[in-house]
């Protein structure tokens, strides 16, 4: 049997690959719990500094396997509590991103769709390539995408996404990167080559830095301002102190490439 989410290691890096093209990667009841388990594995690997998310074949993903769902809705031992079920375990798969150690990036082509966008949306970072679609366009089957709305409505401006959102359009990659849902966009042919030297410049950094940035990055966006700066100012104070950054401004100062031990 194929595995649906194949992960690969390399220079510290992890590479998570989407496997089930034939569904165009839907995010299916396996695929979810195979994405968690993966992100809890990826967590507790001390050795892995980025993570890079893609997806097999013809697209990146096409959001929730609607073949599966509409069973659930016609079997009579499911309904609504199933449905309550998958929209709460994809929302904590979401929510599981921006708490890992590890930037993660999203290396998109094809269609990224609902949920599929929603995976977008929710990485640190993401490179898409050239004729990339992006969409939330459950409005046109009459399923609104509510739960994609959250983490879209926090990458795009207020009325970008609610025009996405009722209306059901895609937004192209050149868009996607105007109004911030990706880091860049490059030629199809150049997308893995442009997102592993991406991934390769952060993990190049101190880790241990990176790690207390991203968790203080995102710990700061839920903050009012004067919150935000007396929480980084704490993390900067301590982040001074290692023994690691003094190496860091040492070796800057007299230009020379630091002798890290994280």
């Amino acid at each position: 049997m194929t595995e649906i989410l194949l992960r690969q290691d390399e220079g510290g890096i992890a590479t998570l690959t989407l496997n089930t093209p034939a569904s165009l990667n839907a995010l299916s009841d396996a695929m979810l719990d195979a994405l968690s388990t993966s992100f809890e594995a990826l967590a507790e690997d001390g050795s892995i500094r980025v993570i890079v998310l893609r997806g097999a074949g013809k697209a990146f993903c096409a959001g929730h396997d609607l073949k599966e769902m509409q069973a659930a809705r016609a079997a009579p031992d499911r309904g609504a509590a199933y449905f309550a079920d998958l929209f709460a375990r994809c929302g904590a798969l979401m929510q599981q991103i921006p708490r890992l150690p590890q930037p993660v990036i999203a290396e998109v082509h094809g269609i990224a769709t609902a949920a599929g966008c929603q995976l977008v949306a929710s990485c640190d970072m993401a490179v898409a390539a050239e004729g990339t679609r992006f969409g939330v366009n459950g409005v046109n089957i009459g399923l609104f995408c509510s739960t994609p709305m959250v983490a879209l409505s926090r990458n795009l401006p207020r009325k970008q996404a609610f025009e996405l959102l009722t209306t059901g359009a895609f937004l192209d990659a050149a868009r996607a990167r105007e109004l911030g849902l990706v880091n860049r966009v490059v030629p199809q042919e150049a997308l893995a080559q442009e997102t592993r030297a991406l991934a390769e410049t952060v993990a190049a950094k101190l880790t241990a830095a990176v790690k207390i940035g991203k968790r203080a990055f995102y710990e700061q966006l839920e903050m009012d301002l004067a919150g935000a700066y007396a929480h980084t100012a704490e993390v900067m104070a301590e982040n001074m102190l290692w023994r690691d950054t003094e190496e860091g401004i040492a070796a800057f100062l007299e230009k020379r490439k630091p002798d890290w031990s994280l």
